[in-house]
């Protein structure tokens, strides 16, 4: 489906088979001489076949855009090489860029996945289940992609637009930003009706890597912007960005506490704190999660007891290959 938005702005909705999400929204910033796409979907032939009709409707020729990618999930950059040639560029950060050079799988997501696996007490699983790895991108070629760094601008016809860092639902993630129009583009760092899923990215042990603080803090750096309107990769546009901002903090906050009051003066791993929380997908508990399911939440509470021990609330400890959180006081 294709919305047009104003003259020229566009979203594509790329369908997400399978995913709670349902759709990711893929925007089309029309320029004079070039034009840009926000993110792709995955690489799948329903995404496919989703953003093909999209670009034709809107009707520009595949060598006249270049694409951005807000951060490395497969459901944001796995068409890149579907969609990208010999004079498409690809806007992204270095971190993102492993997506699309072999290294992300074999040598990012291998390097802590089982650790996180087993330090958590989740039974041992293979990464190849992940939806990131089955509908990952291709590989391009290096001189296709740009990597931008915090501040960057480029200009593209009647947009100003700026990159603007905001690490936390994943490494590196980046929001593009017109000051003269007051729009953000989001990715999944603010979304409407969902909270973005955190996790860790490394070992959980004695992680030094605060991703949930680093989130906490790129919502305030996003908070100081003037918007008049977000667009997110999820769902629908956001009018009210600052009031959003303070649901979500307000929501982590909630969680932190809440995982407070669940350890007690216990001792408990990831698995054993994830199962006692409250998540809303569909009605289902704990006990009917898939195994996809239990990792991603598993992964959110681990952010979260990361935080608290990053903090100086928690302290950790390893026994038989798993980690234990409880208060230090």
């Amino acid at each position: 489906m294709v919305e047009q938005i104003n003259k020229d702005l566009y979203r594509i909705g790329v369908p997400l088979p399978g995913n709670p999400l349902k759709e990711l929204n893929s925007y089309v910033l029309l320029g004079k001489k070039r034009n840009l796409i926000v993110d792709t979907g995955f690489n799948m032939p329903t995404c496919k076949e989703a953003m093909n009709k999209g670009i034709m409707e809107i009707g520009i020729p595949q060598n006249s855009f270049d694409l951005f990618i807000t951060h490395v999930h497969s459901d944001h950059c796995g068409l890149v090489k579907y969609l990208s040639g010999v004079n498409n560029k690809v806007y992204c950060s270095n971190y993102t860029s492993y997506a699309f050079n072999g290294s992300y799988g074999n040598k990012v997501l291998y390097g802590y996945f089982n650790d996180m696996v087993v330090q958590s007490g989740l039974p041992m699983m293979e990464l190849d289940i992940h939806p990131g790895i089955q509908y990952a991108p291709e590989t391009i070629g290096e001189d296709n992609i740009i990597i931008i760094r915090d501040k960057d601008v480029i200009n593209l016809g009647d947009w100003k637009l700026q990159f603007i860092m905001t690490t936390g639902h994943a490494p590196e993630h980046v929001c593009l930003y017109d000051k003269k129009r007051k729009i953000l583009f989001s990715g999944d760092h603010i979304l409407d009706g969902i909270t973005p899923n955190n996790t860790v990215w490394s070992s959980p042990w004695r992680s030094k890597k605060d991703l949930l603080g680093e989130y906490l803090a790129n919502l305030d750096k996003i908070d100081k912007l003037e918007i008049d309107v977000t667009y997110p990769a999820h769902r629908n546009k956001i009018i009210d960005t600052h009031g959003r901002i303070g649901e979500l903090k307000d929501h982590h906050a909630k969680r932190l506490n809440s995982i407070l009051a669940i350890l007690g003066k216990s001792k408990m791993n990831g698995v054993e704190v994830a199962s006692k929380m409250q998540w809303d997908l569909r009605g289902q508990t704990w006990g009917n999660f898939n195994i996809i399911h239990k990792l991603f939440a598993t992964g959110e509470a681990l952010s979260h007891l990361v935080h608290l021990v990053c903090l100086g609330v928690l302290k950790e400890e390893l026994y038989d290959g798993i980690v234990y959180y409880s208060k230090l006081n």
